[in-house]
């Protein structure tokens, strides 16, 4: 998370001093070299395309039978507890708790075809993430960056001001912050920006964007010009490029604090209420419609976290009250990027770290008391599902298809790698990149893949 301490001079995101901060840059932020850095982000300025993604992340494992592959003809265990309901698009049906996402279904495409066979929410996670397996629930820490971070240290922000890469309310996977939408080797000026907080709060207000008590322009300036006068001191033996990173690093918190771009765009009391109604009044949905604004105002990448998806027992209970949140706020958000003309410039994308086992279980499973004849649906890493709408992204697709039960892909089986390379182009970004690790060893920016030919 991105933290200004103007209170404390030379302090960093994360409370480490400049001395400490230079200590972590060695050993992280020496990844690709500054020339190759700067080699990329010019490919990506120049690609022609000012493109953002919005990743809405449902922590936890939402069931692909209950939602976007339905099975209305397998037995009773299996078929679950909703009705399939067409779509605007012929031949495509979804759950009868997202009637609002049916009739905006050309807008969007469904990957049903998704898999990578581990059933471990720390695993799953770890690989949905960052692309590479190396987390476990016995071993959580993240091994690899964001497949976000990557992105935007190559892309930076789309409009100076804002940060390249924030997360709202916070970043988390499987309880873990920032978890495995931390920047890891690349340095902790990877982390996305987190806004904390409840965006439908009346009070919401977010954290480090706003200069403290007795703290003016004039002030902050001195400050800057400070620093730069002590990091000149050090200048002629620093062969590394650290301090030029880190100056743009000071250059982008500097933007964040003293420019009213951010300010503008975290404030979402700024928004018509009829279109806060229309999203939903609730922290899920006004979570997207501030994602909305970042993207709008210049932020290139943004997770959105709905946490709450383990349902191995009280299913219907669960997706009774989550689903039509998910439903609203999520057609609400395709719908409003495109009456702004956003759409076809803004990735959305709608998944989990795995799915629910295809087969019921009988709401034993160890659940809390009285849990017991609520059925509910267990880990399934070997068949599930990612929407994927703008961006460029054709609508009204459906890529792929699973068994009859809903086991494993049928035919056109996708990788987390291919969503990757997927996201990559849209973005504009070299999708063969290489960064140096702790070890200075080069590792590719993305595992093997390829892109989803059929949705560009």
């Amino acid at each position: 998370m991105l933290r200004v301490d103007l209170d404390q001079v030379g302090r960093y995101c994360d409370g480490h001093s400049r001395r400490s901060f230079l200590k972590i840059g060695m050993a992280g932020m020496g990844t690709l070299g500054l020339p190759q850095l700067l080699r990329a982000k010019e490919a990506s300025s120049t690609s022609g395309k000012n493109t953002s993604i919005i990743l809405v992340w449902l922590d936890g494992g939402p069931g692909h039978m209950d939602m976007y592959d339905m099975k209305p003809e397998a037995p009773a265990e299996y078929r679950g507890l909703w009705n399939p309901i067409p779509t605007n698009v012929p031949g495509m049906e979804i759950t009868e708790l997202y009637p609002r996402q049916a009739k905006i279904a050309d807008k969007f495409s469904i990957i049903r075809s998704l898999h990578h066979e581990n059933g471990d929410h720390f695993a799953a996670g770890h690989i949905l993430l960052t692309g590479r397996p190396g987390a476990s629930g016995a071993d959580t820490p993240g091994k690899f960056p964001f497949i976000g971070s990557i992105a935007t240290r190559m892309t930076g922000s789309r409009q100076p001001g804002m940060p390249a890469h924030a997360a709202v309310p916070y970043a988390m996977s499987i309880g873990l912050r920032p978890g495995y939408f931390g920047g890891n080797y690349l340095g902790v000026a990877h982390n996305p920006f987190e806004t904390e907080g409840d965006p439908n709060a009346a009070n919401f207000q977010v954290n480090n964007i706003q200069m403290p008590g007795g703290m003016s322009l004039e002030r902050l300036e001195n400050r800057t010009a400070l620093a730069r006068q002590f990091d000149k001191l050090q200048r002629d033996v620093d062969h590394s490029g650290m301090i030029d990173a880190m100056d743009r690093f000071d250059q982008a918190a500097y933007q964040l604090v003293a420019g009213d771009n951010a300010r503008r765009a975290f404030d979402i009391s700024r928004e018509d209420p009829r279109m806060r109604d229309r999203y939903g009044r609730h922290s899920w949905a006004q979570s997207m419609l501030l994602a909305r604004r970042l993207v709008e105002a210049g932020t290139t990448f943004v997770t959105v976290h709905l946490g709450g998806w383990d349902h191995h027992w009280d299913l219907k209970a669960g997706y009774d009250r989550l689903l039509p949140i998910v439903d609203q706020g999520y057609s609400a958000l395709l719908e409003d990027l495109d009456q702004r003309g956003m759409l076809e410039n803004t990735l959305v994308m709608l998944c989990g770290e795995f799915s629910r086992t295809p087969r019921m279980n009988d709401g034993g499973n160890g659940g809390p008391p009285g849990s017991m004849g609520t059925p509910g649906r267990d880990h399934w890493g070997n068949a599930m599902f990612c929407l994927m709408g703008g961006g460029g992204v054709k609508g009204g697709q459906i890529v792929g298809s699973t068994n009859r039960l809903g086991e494993v892909p049928q035919d056109r089986p996708v990788s987390p790698a291919d969503i990757h390379h997927t996201m990559f182009h849209v973005l504009g970004i070299d999708r063969h990149a290489s960064f140096l690790n702790h070890s200075g060893r080069p590792i590719p920016a993305l595992e093997p893949g390829d892109l989803i030919r059929e949705l560009l």
